[in-house]
C-alpha cells in the first residue's frame, strides 16, 4: 500500500515566495530573459530604479524592461491552492484598497459572501489538490433578447450555436468575451459584457476565480451569462 506524501509548506516557500517582500507570490510574473518571478507590483517598482533582475543580476532591457514580463498564473494558482487564505486576504485587501479610495469595482453584488464561499472552498479536505491545466466546463447563455441600436442599424445579440464549451480554469472572462464577439460577429461599436449570478465580471477574472467566488460546491457546468452593454 502506498503512503501518502506529506510536504510541508516551508519546504517549498523557496519557490513560492518573492525575494523582494518576503511575502507570497501575487500576481506572480516572470522575467522573460532568466524566469526568475515576483510579485507584480514587487518587480515593476523595483525597475524604476534598475534593470536588471533582481537575483542573478541579468539585464532585462536597456530601454523597456516592463516588455520582458510575463504574467505566470499557473504558479499563481498553485500558489493560492498551497497557502489557506491567501486568496481570500488579497481580495479583501483589494476591496478596502477600492474603497478608501473612492473608486467603484465593476464586481459589487455578492461580494458580502465571499469570505464564506473562499473559507468553505479552504477548509475543504480536498482544497489543495492541484492538477496541471485543470479544465473547467462552462455553459455560455444569452442573457435576453437585445435589440441595440449602433452604426450598422439595429443589432440584436443571437445565442451561440454551440454553447457548451471546456476550457483551463486559467482563462480569462476577457478571453471569452473575444470568443462572442468573434463567433456572433457583434459590431466593433459594441460591448459585451458577461455576468455569473447576476454579477458583472472583471476581465481579468480567470475560471478558477470565477468559480471559488460564484460557483464552488455547484453542478458541472459552470454557467455565465452574456449580453451587450448598452450604449452610454
Amino acid at each position: 500500500m502506498e503512503e501518502d506524501l506529506v510536504i510541508r509548506i516551508r519546504d517549498v516557500n523557496p519557490h513560492i515566495v518573492c525575494s523582494l517582500c518576503a511575502g507570497y507570490f501575487i500576481n506572480a510574473t516572470s522575467i522573460v530573459e532568466c524566469l526568475h518571478t515576483f510579485c507584480k507590483s514587487c518587480i515593476v517598482k523595483y525597475l524604476q530604479s534598475s534593470k536588471n533582475c533582481p537575483q542573478c543580476g541579468t539585464q532585462i532591457h536597456e530601454t523597456q524592461p516592463f516588455q520582458n514580463l510575463r504574467a505566470d498564473r499557473t504558479l499563481q494558482d498553485i500558489v493560492y491552492k498551497l497557502v489557506p487564505g491567501l486568496f481570500e486576504n488579497e481580495e479583501k485587501r483589494r476591496e478596502e484598497f477600492f474603497k478608501a479610495r473612492g473608486v467603484s469595482k465593476r464586481v459589487t453584488e455578492g461580494e458580502e459572501n465571499l469570505g464564506p464561499k473562499l473559507s468553505a472552498t479552504l477548509n475543504n479536505g480536498q482544497a489543495h489538490q492541484y492538477k496541471f491545466d485543470e479544465q473547467v466546463c462552462l455553459c455560455l447563455e444569452r442573457y435576453s433578447p437585445q435589440f441595440v441600436d449602433c452604426e450598422v442599424g439595429r443589432f440584436q445579440l443571437p445565442s451561440l450555436d454551440k454553447k457548451f464549451i471546456r476550457c483551463s480554469v486559467r482563462v480569462l472572462i476577457v478571453h471569452l468575451k473575444s470568443m462572442i464577439i468573434k463567433k456572433l460577429d457583434v459590431p466593433e461599436t459594441l460591448k459585451v459584457c458577461m455576468l455569473c449570478d447576476e454579477t458583472e465580471l472583471e476581465d481579468e477574472m480567470s475560471m478558477k476565480q470565477v468559480y471559488l467566488m460564484y460557483w464552488y460546491c455547484r453542478p458541472s457546468p459552470m454557467v455565465l451569462f452574456y449580453r451587450l452593454k448598452e450604449p452610454g
